[in-house]
């Protein structure tokens, strides 16, 4: 968990806004360390957390939050957290021949045109099931690492915005929690489909959510002391607020990561 982020954003995990969306992005970077930090961030919370891991094993995010203070193997031996491995389920539906309730989930692995609905079930049946449940955890919160993947397996554009906005109507409104999602766009201009498909998803989030942290590389390129460039901004409730936005560069730890306002670090002006 990074203190500096927290404060930057005004929060902690005594004391944190219900309700938000958080949409974390990069662009020939990484931003995974983030969803690191809000992994850790909720589970110190006391939050029921629901943690969609597309990309990665269980153990990679175990190892990450070991070094941050966090036992996600406890989290989910509790209760608290509630693990859908991708990797794991993915291989379980490519080798069943037909469905079952155990692979419903990853539907869309088989059929794309058939959206995300199974995974849409996944979350509303666990994040509900943290309201009145025999253990009294914080509000709800899904974490989603990334969603841009599923475009590249076919689901489009629009069935991945139809399940973000289930989503948050459901985990946000319905039940006053939170939701962090990471939306990877590593095109180049002239690239074409899959690219200009995550730029779209990623324009369509951000008209869903409350915050956004959009990560990039320097300007200027490799910096030893500075890994890249966050932009926080800060999204109105409704049309007539302006955004609020604020620019910090930053350097990635073993246990942790530095912030920095544009020009106050000594390496990059």
């Amino acid at each position: 968990m990074f203190a500096e982020l927290n404060s930057i954003l005004n929060t902690s995990p005594d004391s944190f806004k219900p309700g938000e969306f958080i949409l974390v992005s990069d662009k020939h970077t990484d931003a995974s360390f983030l969803i690191h930090h809000f992994l850790s961030f909720y589970l110190r919370a006391g939050c029921k957390v629901c943690f969609l891991g597309l990309v990665q094993s269980f153990s990679h995010y175990s190892a990450i939050s070991q070094r941050l203070g966090v036992s996600l193997t406890q989290g989910r031996e509790k209760g608290q957290l509630v693990f859908l491995e991708g990797l794991k389920e993915s291989l379980g539906v490519l080798l069943q021949g037909e469905a079952s309730k155990e692979t419903r989930t990853m539907d869309f692995l088989r059929d794309p045109s058939s959206g995300l609905r199974g995974l849409y079930d996944f979350v509303r049946d666990n994040v509900r099931g943290a309201v009145g449940g025999a253990e009294e955890w914080g509000p709800p919160v899904l974490l989603v690492d990334d969603l841009s993947v599923v475009l590249s397996l076919g689901v489009s554009v629009g069935a991945a915005l139809d399940f973000s906005h289930y989503c948050r109507a459901t985990v946000c409104s319905e039940l006053q929690g939170s939701m962090v999602m990471l939306v990877r766009c590593e095109a180049e201009e002239e690239e074409e489909s899959d690219d200009e498909g995550s730029e779209r998803l990623l324009r369509g989030l951000i008209h869903q959510c409350s915050l956004t942290l959009q990560v990039q590389g320097l300007p200027t390129g490799y910096c030893r002391d500075i890994h890249g460039q966050v932009e926080v901004c800060w999204r109105g409730q409704c049309d007539r607020q302006q955004a609020q936005k604020k620019l910090f560069q930053y350097k990635v730890h073993d246990k942790g990561a530095s912030f920095f306002a544009r020009g106050m670090s000594s390496a990059v002006l």
